[in-house]
Protein backbone atom coordinates (compact mmCIF):
# COMPACT_ATOMS: atom_id res chain seq x y z
CA UNK A 1 0.00 0.00 0.00
CA UNK A 2 1.69 3.41 -1.22
CA UNK A 3 1.32 6.39 0.86
CA UNK A 4 -1.46 8.38 -1.09
CA UNK A 5 -3.76 4.57 -0.38
CA UNK A 6 -2.69 4.81 3.16
CA UNK A 7 -3.35 8.50 3.66
CA UNK A 8 -7.20 8.10 2.14
CA UNK A 9 -7.80 4.90 4.06
CA UNK A 10 -6.70 6.99 7.32
CA UNK A 11 -9.09 9.82 6.27
CA UNK A 12 -12.23 7.47 5.71
CA UNK A 13 -11.49 5.93 9.33
CA UNK A 14 -11.33 9.17 11.09
CA UNK A 15 -14.32 10.70 8.94
CA UNK A 16 -16.37 6.82 10.42
CA UNK A 17 -15.15 7.53 14.05
CA UNK A 18 -16.75 11.20 13.99
CA UNK A 19 -20.11 9.92 12.43
CA UNK A 20 -19.98 7.26 15.34
CA UNK A 21 -19.74 9.98 17.89
CA UNK A 22 -21.91 12.53 16.91
CA UNK A 23 -24.73 9.70 16.23
CA UNK A 24 -23.86 8.70 19.89
CA UNK A 25 -24.14 12.32 20.86
CA UNK A 26 -27.52 12.94 19.42
CA UNK A 27 -28.73 9.83 20.98
CA UNK A 28 -27.96 10.89 24.42
CA UNK A 29 -29.31 14.43 24.02
CA UNK A 30 -32.32 13.14 23.10
CA UNK A 31 -34.96 13.82 25.68
CA UNK A 32 -38.42 11.39 25.43
CA UNK A 33 -41.21 13.94 25.42
CA UNK A 34 -43.73 13.69 28.72
CA UNK A 35 -46.82 15.10 29.28
CA UNK A 36 -47.44 16.16 32.36
CA UNK A 37 -50.29 18.54 33.93
CA UNK A 38 -49.59 22.33 34.20
CA UNK A 39 -49.45 21.89 38.42
CA UNK A 40 -46.82 19.78 37.84
CA UNK A 41 -44.50 21.34 35.71
CA UNK A 42 -45.02 24.84 37.31
CA UNK A 43 -44.07 23.50 40.62
CA UNK A 44 -41.28 21.45 39.41
CA UNK A 45 -40.15 25.45 38.05
CA UNK A 46 -40.75 26.83 41.36
CA UNK A 47 -38.71 24.26 43.64
CA UNK A 48 -35.92 24.32 40.79
CA UNK A 49 -36.11 28.02 41.60
CA UNK A 50 -35.64 27.90 45.08
CA UNK A 51 -33.25 25.40 44.70
CA UNK A 52 -30.88 28.40 42.79
CA UNK A 53 -31.39 25.54 39.34
CA UNK A 54 -32.32 29.03 37.08
CA UNK A 55 -31.51 27.06 34.05
CA UNK A 56 -33.53 23.61 34.41
CA UNK A 57 -36.43 26.48 36.09
CA UNK A 58 -36.17 28.59 32.76
CA UNK A 59 -36.99 25.16 30.79
CA UNK A 60 -39.66 24.19 32.94
CA UNK A 61 -41.61 27.38 32.92
CA UNK A 62 -40.87 27.59 29.14
CA UNK A 63 -42.45 23.79 29.14
CA UNK A 64 -45.63 25.12 30.74
CA UNK A 65 -46.35 27.27 28.11
CA UNK A 66 -45.52 24.82 25.28
CA UNK A 67 -47.99 21.97 27.01
CA UNK A 68 -50.86 24.18 28.28
CA UNK A 69 -50.81 27.37 26.45
CA UNK A 70 -54.02 28.42 26.64
CA UNK A 71 -54.05 27.71 30.69
CA UNK A 72 -53.66 30.78 32.91
CA UNK A 73 -50.11 29.40 34.40
CA UNK A 74 -49.07 30.08 30.69
CA UNK A 75 -48.95 33.24 31.26
CA UNK A 76 -47.51 33.90 34.62
CA UNK A 77 -44.78 31.43 33.14
CA UNK A 78 -43.95 33.83 30.75
CA UNK A 79 -43.01 36.51 33.34
CA UNK A 80 -41.00 33.97 35.63
CA UNK A 81 -38.95 32.90 32.63
CA UNK A 82 -37.81 36.06 32.37
CA UNK A 83 -37.06 36.45 35.92
CA UNK A 84 -35.22 32.80 35.80
CA UNK A 85 -32.82 33.88 33.12
CA UNK A 86 -32.04 37.12 34.98
CA UNK A 87 -31.53 35.17 38.34
CA UNK A 88 -29.07 33.19 35.74
CA UNK A 89 -27.23 36.60 34.82
CA UNK A 90 -28.80 35.25 31.05
CA UNK A 91 -29.59 39.14 30.43
CA UNK A 92 -30.17 39.28 26.93
CA UNK A 93 -32.82 35.85 27.06
CA UNK A 94 -34.21 37.76 29.90
CA UNK A 95 -34.66 41.16 27.86
CA UNK A 96 -35.64 38.75 25.35
CA UNK A 97 -38.25 37.17 27.75
CA UNK A 98 -39.64 40.03 28.93
CA UNK A 99 -39.97 42.11 25.67
CA UNK A 100 -42.28 39.03 24.24
CA UNK A 101 -44.39 39.35 27.75
CA UNK A 102 -45.01 42.76 26.85
CA UNK A 103 -45.88 42.40 23.32
CA UNK A 104 -48.58 39.67 24.39
CA UNK A 105 -49.80 40.83 27.55
CA UNK A 106 -49.71 45.02 27.28
CA UNK A 107 -52.62 45.45 29.78
CA UNK A 108 -51.71 42.53 32.18
CA UNK A 109 -51.50 44.00 36.02
CA UNK A 110 -47.77 43.11 36.42
CA UNK A 111 -46.78 44.04 32.68
CA UNK A 112 -44.34 46.61 34.70
CA UNK A 113 -42.34 44.32 36.10
CA UNK A 114 -41.44 42.89 32.71
CA UNK A 115 -40.42 46.69 32.23
CA UNK A 116 -38.43 47.14 35.59
CA UNK A 117 -36.67 43.08 34.37
CA UNK A 118 -35.74 44.67 31.23
CA UNK A 119 -34.41 48.08 32.87
CA UNK A 120 -32.19 46.26 35.42
CA UNK A 121 -30.73 43.58 33.02
CA UNK A 122 -28.91 47.01 31.38
CA UNK A 123 -28.22 48.25 34.47
CA UNK A 124 -26.72 45.45 35.93
CA UNK A 125 -24.12 45.65 32.96
CA UNK A 126 -22.99 49.09 33.65
CA UNK A 127 -18.73 49.69 32.23
CA UNK A 128 -16.82 51.78 34.32
CA UNK A 129 -16.30 55.33 33.09
CA UNK A 130 -13.48 54.50 30.86
CA UNK A 131 -15.41 51.60 28.73
CA UNK A 132 -18.31 51.52 26.62
CA UNK A 133 -20.96 53.17 27.81
CA UNK A 134 -24.34 51.82 25.71
CA UNK A 135 -25.61 49.18 28.21
CA UNK A 136 -25.63 52.56 30.17
CA UNK A 137 -27.35 54.58 27.32
CA UNK A 138 -29.80 51.54 27.16
CA UNK A 139 -30.54 51.50 30.85
CA UNK A 140 -31.25 55.48 30.76
CA UNK A 141 -34.08 54.76 28.12
CA UNK A 142 -35.21 51.68 30.33
CA UNK A 143 -35.71 53.21 33.17
CA UNK A 144 -37.32 56.21 31.80
CA UNK A 145 -39.50 54.55 29.85
CA UNK A 146 -40.46 52.66 32.75
CA UNK A 147 -41.41 56.06 34.58
CA UNK A 148 -43.39 57.63 31.49
CA UNK A 149 -45.87 54.63 31.08
CA UNK A 150 -45.99 53.68 34.91
CA UNK A 151 -45.51 56.36 37.42
CA UNK A 152 -47.29 54.93 40.09
CA UNK A 153 -46.09 51.36 39.85
CA UNK A 154 -43.89 50.04 42.57
CA UNK A 155 -41.16 49.90 40.70
CA UNK A 156 -40.81 53.23 39.77
CA UNK A 157 -39.26 54.63 42.88
CA UNK A 158 -36.06 52.27 42.42
CA UNK A 159 -35.84 53.05 38.70
CA UNK A 160 -35.99 57.03 39.62
CA UNK A 161 -33.23 56.01 42.11
CA UNK A 162 -31.33 54.40 39.84
CA UNK A 163 -32.11 56.38 36.92
CA UNK A 164 -30.24 59.45 38.98
CA UNK A 165 -27.37 56.71 38.92
CA UNK A 166 -27.19 56.19 34.96
CA UNK A 167 -27.38 60.12 34.63
CA UNK A 168 -24.27 60.13 37.39
CA UNK A 169 -22.14 57.59 35.23
CA UNK A 170 -23.66 58.97 31.93
CA UNK A 171 -22.36 62.86 33.26
CA UNK A 172 -18.99 61.12 34.07
CA UNK A 173 -18.10 59.46 31.34
CA UNK A 174 -18.34 62.75 29.73
CA UNK A 175 -16.34 64.77 32.15
CA UNK A 176 -13.52 61.62 31.51
CA UNK A 177 -13.35 62.71 27.84
CA UNK A 178 -13.69 66.04 28.31
CA UNK A 179 -10.67 65.99 30.42
CA UNK A 180 -8.74 64.06 28.13
CA UNK A 181 -9.43 66.38 25.20
CA UNK A 182 -8.18 69.23 27.42
CA UNK A 183 -5.34 67.70 28.01
CA UNK A 184 -4.76 66.99 23.97
CA UNK A 185 -5.29 71.21 23.85
CA UNK A 186 -8.64 70.49 21.79
CA UNK A 187 -10.33 73.17 23.60
CA UNK A 188 -13.71 72.96 21.71
CA UNK A 189 -14.54 69.61 22.33
CA UNK A 190 -13.57 69.79 25.50
CA UNK A 191 -16.11 72.46 25.97
CA UNK A 192 -19.07 70.65 24.44
CA UNK A 193 -18.42 67.76 26.70
CA UNK A 194 -18.27 69.99 29.62
CA UNK A 195 -21.41 71.57 28.64
CA UNK A 196 -23.17 68.58 28.08
CA UNK A 197 -22.72 67.68 31.53
CA UNK A 198 -24.10 71.37 32.60
CA UNK A 199 -27.04 71.36 30.08
CA UNK A 200 -28.06 67.32 30.31
CA UNK A 201 -27.26 66.25 33.88
CA UNK A 202 -27.71 69.55 35.78
CA UNK A 203 -28.55 67.14 39.24
CA UNK A 204 -25.40 65.20 39.25
CA UNK A 205 -22.32 65.18 41.26
CA UNK A 206 -20.29 66.26 38.12
CA UNK A 207 -21.71 69.60 37.30
CA UNK A 208 -19.10 71.77 39.77
CA UNK A 209 -16.02 70.18 37.79
CA UNK A 210 -18.01 71.31 34.69
CA UNK A 211 -18.17 74.89 35.58
CA UNK A 212 -14.62 74.94 37.34
CA UNK A 213 -13.22 73.45 33.96
CA UNK A 214 -15.57 75.64 31.46
CA UNK A 215 -14.37 79.06 33.79
CA UNK A 216 -10.26 77.69 33.25
CA UNK A 217 -10.74 76.93 29.30
CA UNK A 218 -13.43 79.88 28.41
CA UNK A 219 -10.65 82.37 30.07
CA UNK A 220 -7.88 80.79 28.31
CA UNK A 221 -9.31 81.15 25.32
CA UNK A 222 -9.89 85.08 25.84
CA UNK A 223 -13.90 84.17 25.71
CA UNK A 224 -14.11 86.66 29.07
CA UNK A 225 -17.64 86.64 28.94
CA UNK A 226 -18.26 83.19 29.24
CA UNK A 227 -15.56 82.78 31.97
CA UNK A 228 -17.44 85.58 34.01
CA UNK A 229 -21.01 83.71 33.93
CA UNK A 230 -19.89 80.34 34.40
CA UNK A 231 -17.64 81.37 37.48
CA UNK A 232 -20.53 83.38 38.55
CA UNK A 233 -23.00 80.15 38.55
CA UNK A 234 -19.90 77.99 40.30
CA UNK A 235 -18.96 81.15 43.30
CA UNK A 236 -23.10 81.53 44.17
CA UNK A 237 -24.17 77.63 44.00
CA UNK A 238 -21.53 75.47 45.08
CA UNK A 239 -19.22 78.07 47.89
CA UNK A 240 -18.65 75.02 50.10
CA UNK A 241 -17.31 72.50 47.00
CA UNK A 242 -13.48 71.61 46.44
CA UNK A 243 -14.19 73.14 43.25
CA UNK A 244 -14.70 76.04 44.12
CA UNK A 245 -11.44 76.74 45.81
CA UNK A 246 -9.94 74.70 42.42
CA UNK A 247 -10.99 77.48 40.49
CA UNK A 248 -9.94 80.44 42.78
CA UNK A 249 -7.04 79.10 43.31
CA UNK A 250 -6.64 78.98 39.93
CA UNK A 251 -7.43 82.21 39.11
CA UNK A 252 -5.58 83.93 41.72
CA UNK A 253 -2.38 82.06 40.62
CA UNK A 254 -3.07 83.80 36.96
CA UNK A 255 -3.50 86.86 38.57
CA UNK A 256 0.11 86.69 40.53
CA UNK A 257 1.87 85.46 37.38
CA UNK A 258 0.17 88.05 35.15
CA UNK A 259 1.18 90.96 37.79
CA UNK A 260 4.87 89.33 38.06
CA UNK A 261 4.94 89.56 34.21
CA UNK A 262 3.91 93.27 34.15
CA UNK A 263 6.12 93.99 36.64
CA UNK A 264 9.03 92.65 34.65
CA UNK A 265 8.17 94.77 31.65
CA UNK A 266 7.12 97.78 33.38
CA UNK A 267 10.71 99.24 32.84
CA UNK A 268 10.91 98.21 29.30
CA UNK A 269 9.39 100.19 26.43
CA UNK A 270 7.63 97.60 24.64
CA UNK A 271 5.01 95.16 25.97
CA UNK A 272 4.26 91.38 24.26
CA UNK A 273 0.47 91.24 24.78
CA UNK A 274 0.59 87.89 25.19
CA UNK A 275 -2.64 87.93 27.65
CA UNK A 276 -3.78 84.90 29.01
CA UNK A 277 -1.61 81.47 29.26
CA UNK A 278 -2.85 79.85 26.52
CA UNK A 279 -0.37 79.91 23.80
CA UNK A 280 -2.72 80.77 21.35
CA UNK A 281 -4.53 83.37 23.26
CA UNK A 282 -3.73 87.32 21.95
CA UNK A 283 -5.39 89.11 24.49
CA UNK A 284 -3.94 91.70 26.94
CA UNK A 285 -3.38 90.94 30.13
CA UNK A 286 -6.39 92.49 32.01
CA UNK A 287 -5.65 92.51 35.91
CA UNK A 288 -8.68 93.93 36.47
CA UNK A 289 -10.79 91.60 34.77
CA UNK A 290 -8.85 88.33 36.77
CA UNK A 291 -10.16 90.59 39.92
CA UNK A 292 -13.92 90.99 38.23
CA UNK A 293 -14.03 86.65 38.10
CA UNK A 294 -12.83 86.57 41.40
CA UNK A 295 -15.20 88.65 42.99
CA UNK A 296 -17.47 86.02 42.27
CA UNK A 297 -15.95 83.75 44.51
CA UNK A 298 -16.84 84.29 48.38
CA UNK A 299 -14.05 82.87 50.45
CA UNK A 300 -15.20 83.60 54.20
Amino acid sequence: MNKFQLFNLCKIILLFVLLTFSSCTFTEKKVEYKERSVEEIYNSALNLMNDKNYIDAANEFEEVERQHPYSVWAVQAQIMTAYARYMRNDYDLAISAAERYIELHPSAEDVDYAYYLISISYYERINNVKRDQSMTEYALQSFERLIRRFPDSIYAKDAKQKLFLVKDHLAGKDMEVGRTYLRFKNHLAAIKRFKNVIDIYPETSHVPEALARLTEVYYMLGIYTEAKAVAAVLGHNYPNNYWHKYTYDLLLDYKERKFVKNTSNSGDNKSDNIGSLSENNDAEDNISLLDEILGFFNTE
